[in-house]
């Protein structure tokens, strides 16, 4: 069984078998507004494989966010979310796209949270196949918005369960449990912060579930650390890609050209 994560980190959720999920979504304390930044994907030992960029509109309560990694090898992954946040945060659309020589299973997902219909492109064989379903999805769907639900865990919580949808390459359910771990310090410069540790840990669920560690396909726990406060941001986090090379997103700047730089 294929495992792919879909990124952002990363994250997910949900319960595998028979019936609907009983889930309930992360409620919002601080809402998400515009956003540009750039981050970096880098090795286990600090070499840059990605450059990405992130860009986040508003409209009322509806948040749109695309998050896009251009690879050194020429690999693509790009995934552009819709969501609300009218009291908790609700999934209305996510389009994920993942293709390149970083990626052993190129694939493409479209999902409609609110009428259920799902879509997953993916290549076997050398021939590309696509499969569609329609699937009850809970209300607590996690993908394309792991770190808005991250940046708002109620200080309190030990544990946060959310849901995600991943492509095996059929689309499934999992459980994303989100445990709150230590806080860590950290620093810029001469300024000093402190940090939330979270472990991020993927429920399978059912027979699949029991299985899959006996056969080595557990996927690998996440870590995300989460400048706590009045604005929470994100740190980094890691490992970004399941089946793969580890790999590590942290926030970049942009280095500027010197004939730019004017005093």
């Amino acid at each position: 069984m294929k495992q792919r994560v879909c990124a952002a980190l990363l994250l997910l959720a949900g319960q595998v078998g028979g019936g609907p999920l009983q889930a309930e979504s992360v409620a919002v304390l601080h809402p998400e507004g515009v956003v540009r930044g750039f981050l970096f994907l880098k090795s286990v030992d600090g070499v840059v494989v990605a450059d990405g960029d992130l860009s986040q509109s508003l409209r009322g309560d509806r948040v749109t966010s695309r998050l896009v990694f251009h690879f050194r090898d020429g690999s693509l992954q790009d995934e552009n979310a819709v969501l609300s946040q009218g009291g908790r945060f609700q999934l209305s659309s996510d389009h994920l796209v993942q293709r390149g020589p970083s990626f052993p299973d190129p694939m493409e997902i479209w999902i409609d949270a609110t009428s259920g219909q799902v879509r997953v492109r993916h290549r076997e064989e050398g021939k590309e196949k696509t499969i569609e379903e329609r699937m009850e999805l809970p209300s607590d769907l996690a993908n394309g918005m792991v770190l808005p639900l991250m940046k708002n865990i109620a200080p309190g919580a030990v544990a946060t369960t959310v849901s995600m949808l991943v492509a095996t390459p059929k689309p499934r359910l999992v459980k994303l449990v989100i445990t709150r771990v230590a806080d860590e310090p950290f620093s810029v410069g001469r300024a000093s912060y402190s940090a939330t540790r979270f472990r991020v840990k993927i429920e399978i669920g059912g027979l699949a579930g029991v299985v899959a560690p006996l056969l080595g396909k557990q996927p690998k726990d996440t870590a995300v650390w989460i400048l706590g406060g009045d604005a929470p941001g994100f740190v980094k986090s890691g490992p970004f890609f399941q089946g793969g090379p580890v790999w590590r997103m942290e926030l970049a700047a942009p280095d500027y050209p010197r004939a730019a730089v004017r005093p």
